[in-house]
């Protein structure tokens, strides 16, 4: 007699969960051919070359952080992460670092990732990208001002092309909806789950009075335009930018300016949050909880943080025909 059906679910078998994994790691394409020791024979010693430059330049300036780290970013959401944005514009061409969307990257950054590609072409010439220093120099900037160290994948090439009309609508906005930014997100396959753990990035480096000064006060002394924002920190806020002050410089975290931590999630429980894109994480129902989450833990902070900069670094990378290995970082071969 046949045994009846079992009102239990099989359990998959490895081999249909190791074919789910797969499918899920090359939902961004080519991220399969990026690898951890992607140089190790080639030239065993970049992350350390790296990783000493980029030291040097955080002890010379607090900017270096933030600025390596926005960099990164915002090569990564403009034709994917291939260094597209370190090039200089030329009388033919104005380039992704000219586009307004960039005009607030600062010098740091690019000077800390030419600083490191130099280093590393004397020890290993014509072989590491400027699309992997970047990426190198971003995980180190994280590590170093307290964030978490995690090996990062390489083998990226250097994008062919950088142009200031690819950059519009590429970023995110700080006065965008939730909605919005998700769609941003998504469009380069990222979650909402990273857009909470990348916003922590806010947590170290400057902003300028533009990006946030519609949310401040205009009418009555201590009172925001934005409901959302703390009085008090609206107060503070409006002394570092009388009169909206388009270009003053304001820290985005006042707690723990040089370090990458979770106070950033802490900010926004109590209306701290620098940018209407940051306090809105806490405001959404959908998102609060996660900020609460990682608010309430450094671990969970850590680890979100580093799959979720594992998971951008993978976005639109070039391989092939699509690339090259730039001699210098601000000009094409």
């Amino acid at each position: 007699m046949a045994r009846p059906p079992s009102s239990r679910k099989a359990s998959p078998s490895p081999l249909i969960l190791a074919a789910v994994i797969a499918a899920v790691y090359l939902a961004q394409p080519g991220a399969a051919d990026l690898k951890v020791d992607y140089y190790a024979s080639t030239c065993p010693n970049v992350e350390t070359i790296v990783r000493g430059v980029v030291q040097q330049k955080m002890q010379a300036t607090i900017r270096t952080t933030g600025s390596t780290i926005r960099l990164f970013f915002h090569d990564c959401f403009v034709e994917g992460c291939d260094a597209s944005v370190l090039i200089e514009s030329t009388p033919g061409n104005q380039a992704e670092k000219d586009a307004s969307d960039n005009k607030s990257l600062a010098f740091e950054g690019f000077d800390t990732v030419r600083s490191a590609k130099a280093a590393v072409e004397a020890a290993c010439p014509d072989t590491v990208s400027c699309a992997d220093v970047l990426a190198l120099a971003t995980r180190d900037a994280i590590a170093m001002s307290g964030g978490p160290f995690f090996p990062i994948e390489l083998g990226r090439l250097d994008g062919l092309s950088s142009t200031a009309s690819s950059v519009p609508g590429q970023l995110p906005e700080p006065n965008q909806t939730m909605d919005q930014l998700l769609a941003v997100f998504k469009a380069h396959g990222l979650n909402m789950s990273d857009l909470v753990a990348l916003s922590a990035a806010h947590s170290v480096g400057l902003a300028h009075c533009s990006k946030f000064s519609d949310r401040l006060y205009k009418y009555q002394p201590g009172q925001p335009t934005d409901p959302t924002l703390n009085p008090k920190y609206a107060r503070f806020l409006e002394s570092k930018c009388p009169d909206g002050g388009p270009d003053n410089l304001v820290l985005m975290d006042q707690a723990s300016p040089a370090e990458l931590d979770n106070q950033y999630y802490r900010n926004l429980q109590d209306g701290g949050g620098l940018l209407g894109s940051d306090e809105l994480l806490y405001t959404d129902n959908r998102t609060r909880p996660m900020v609460d989450a990682l608010a309430n833990s450094t671990n969970a902070f850590y680890k979100a943080f580093a799959d979720a900069i594992v998971r951008l670094g993978r976005v639109g990378v070039k391989f092939g025909r699509r690339g090259n290995i730039r001699k210098q970082c601000d000009v094409f071969n």
